[in-house]
């Protein structure tokens, strides 16, 4: 399951920094604007102790965790929407990315030089590329409009829902609004709004980038945007990316685990940022465990056994007959998959069962 999640910002807000702590790749990081020309991509793992804990029981040969795609797309500016900068360019990468993480300076420092030269505002900063990318929106629109009203009037019903979902998402973007505070309950709507493909329709976790004093409680720069987030029902968290960048120099838990310790933080940014990115995009684990691997596996929140036993092979889901199932916390309790069976806690499922997160699968099928 290829997802991929686009970190975006203003130029000089930290993004080169952060995405070099999520992916083992190295973009380059530079003060100035248009360092990162083409986007630079890295596969990062989701964080679960589940399988660490599960691995020290079953002592399998191997440990697989989750993965989600990052990309590192270069900053936009004012009048991206028009081609400005590498406007063009850069608005297409987001395009094909699944979610947005949108990365903002809520830090001081005389060092690093904000774009004209303007004091620090967070708040300017998010509305800038919001405005760039609800022109570039309302453009798709609006090239969209005239052929799907003229196809409509000819009595194409097809056309016909499409101009209501042009209509409703024109509405607000018109008043400065993202696409995605529209939302649609017809399911033919719902599909019409998915083939346009918008850019303001697609998830965003809001990154506030700290500095290392305001790690732990964020300050008021951060403050304004979470604020912000709430009121457009989005995602915001707080991070240090230049403290988690001498995290992600230590060479040993033991050492990251203590430089944490002293910043007062139990888990790294990094670690929560990848978890909430994954929440962010509706995704969920189930696991198989075994002498071979312990391993997890990324479905779509509300899936069904059969659709994701076809995660691991699309004959699992063609020929599903029914689904062994494990709660995690049974199998932690009692240690071995026979002891789990011989408790009357080995669930046998059928096709209607819907997966949570966490679930121990076994998938029986015959094709």
């Amino acid at each position: 399951m290829a997802l991929k999640c686009g970190i975006v910002g203003l130029p000089n807000v930290g993004k080169s920094t952060l995405f070099n702590c999520l992916s083992s790749a190295k973009a380059q990081a530079a003060n100035f604007p248009f360092c990162t020309i083409e986007p630079n991509l890295g596969v990062i793992t989701v964080p679960d102790e589940r399988l660490t804990e599960l691995a020290e029981i079953v002592h399998p040969g191997r440990i697989v965790p989750a993965t989600c795609e990052i990309v590192d797309i270069a900053g936009l500016v004012k009048g991206a929407s028009k081609g400005e900068g590498l406007g063009n360019k850069f608005l297409g990468n987001i395009r094909e990315c699944d979610a947005i993480i949108h990365v903002i300076r809520c830090f001081d420092d005389d060092n690093v030089v904000r774009e004209g030269g303007a004091p620090v505002d967070p708040i300017a900063d998010k509305e800038i590329i919001d405005t760039e990318l609800q022109l570039k929106d309302l453009e798709t629109i609006e090239g969209q409009m005239v052929k799907q009203e003229k196809m409509a009037a000819a009595g194409n019903k097809d056309a016909k829902v499409m101009v209501n979902v042009l209509r409703a998402y024109k509405e607000v973007l018109d008043k400065g609004m993202n696409a995605r505070a529209v939302t649609f309950d017809d399911k033919e709507e719902q599909q019409a709004a998915h083939d346009l493909f918008l850019l303001t329709t697609k998830p965003v976790l809001y990154v506030c980038n700290v500095d290392e004093t305001s790690a732990k409680e964020g300050n008021q720069y951060s403050r304004l945007i979470e604020e912000i987030a709430t009121q457009e029902g989005a995602e915001a968290m707080v991070i240090a990316a230049k403290t988690e960048e001498d995290i992600a120099s230590l060479d040993t838990y033991e050492d990251k685990k203590l430089f944490l310790d002293e910043l007062g933080l139990e888990e790294s940014g990094v670690n929560r940022l990848i978890k909430k990115a994954y929440n962010l995009l509706n995704l969920q684990t189930f696991i198989t465990a075994g002498e071979m691997e312990v391993k997890a596996w990324t479905f779509h929140k509300g899936w069904k056994a059969p659709q994701c036993a076809g995660v691991i092979h699309t004959d699992f889901e063609k020929g599903f007959i029914r689904a062994e199932v494990i709660k995690y916390d049974d199998y932690m309790k009692y240690k071995t998959e026979a002891a789990v069976r011989d408790a009357g806690l080995l669930h046998i499922e059928g096709k209607e069962y819907v997966v949570q997160d966490g679930d121990i699968m076994h998938f029986r099928f015959n094709v």
